[in-house]
């Protein structure tokens, strides 16, 4: 069980379909959440930094510091890494493993390289597509990238992790996309987390049922669609 926490300007939002413009404001002070967060018994916690993704470097990187140094959460990151020292940067300020998609579409070789220095257990592959095909920089850029080829082409380069999004679904509490994601696990073997449109425990359940490695959930939260201590339940 994943929760995610978006940041905009220092605090959580949620965007609809990776709309910049339907950015809604949920909590002024993340730590606040995130707190919160651990206290139900949750572990893990999926940071991500709309700033950094839009403007390709770190924007909220002392979000990350204060949550790292005052939870015990087990935190990925994503969002404006585009080099290895943004990668040590982030590590040092207390992230546990690294979400990367935008590199993984720039720069193959550079991804690459971040995998053989971080190893399979701290790199997970971002792969948030729209109708199937991979979108970047904050969703603000799309590819011809098919998203099951690209996830497989990875997998056979070393990577253990997948994250993907279906980003007509995300923020949009219309449920998973689990025949898309089947269809990428019947394809390839790989750890896969599923994001995007999940509104109930029953989303949870059936993309878990999927096959699902992990289940990342954001404004079901936010929205009291789903209460943190009902995911306590299924941690």
């Amino acid at each position: 069980m994943i929760v995610a926490i978006d940041i905009i300007g220092g605090k959580c939002v949620r965007l609809t379909r990776g709309d910049f413009n339907s950015k809604k404001i949920y909590n002024e002070n993340p730590l606040d959440f995130a707190m919160q967060i651990e206290e139900n018994g949750i572990n893990y916690l999926h940071l991500i930094d709309l700033d950094g993704a839009k403007n390709k470097k770190l924007e909220n990187i002392k979000v990350l510091e204060k949550i790292a140094s005052k939870t015990n959460l087990k935190i990925d990151f994503g969002g404006g890494l585009r080099t290895y020292d943004d990668i040590l940067t982030v590590i040092n300020a207390g992230a546990r493993q690294i979400t990367a998609g935008s590199i993984a579409v720039s720069d193959p070789v550079l991804f690459i390289g971040w995998l053989t220095k971080l190893g399979q257990e701290k790199l997970i592959l971002g792969a948030d597509c729209i109708d199937r095909k991979i979108s970047t920089a904050g969703w603000l850029e799309n590819s011809d990238l098919d998203v099951i080829n690209f996830i497989s082409n990875y997998r056979s380069k070393g990577v253990k992790y997948a994250v993907c999004t279906d980003i007509r679904r995300d923020g949009t509490l219309e449920g998973p996309s689990t025949e898309l994601y089947k269809d990428i696990l019947q394809s390839v073997n790989i750890k896969l987390i599923a994001s995007g449109g999940i509104s109930s425990i029953k989303d949870i359940e059936e993309v878990e049922e999927a096959g699902c490695e992990g289940v990342i959930i954001g404004k079901a939260i936010y929205e009291g669609k789903i209460k943190l201590n009902e995911l306590r339940k299924l941690c």
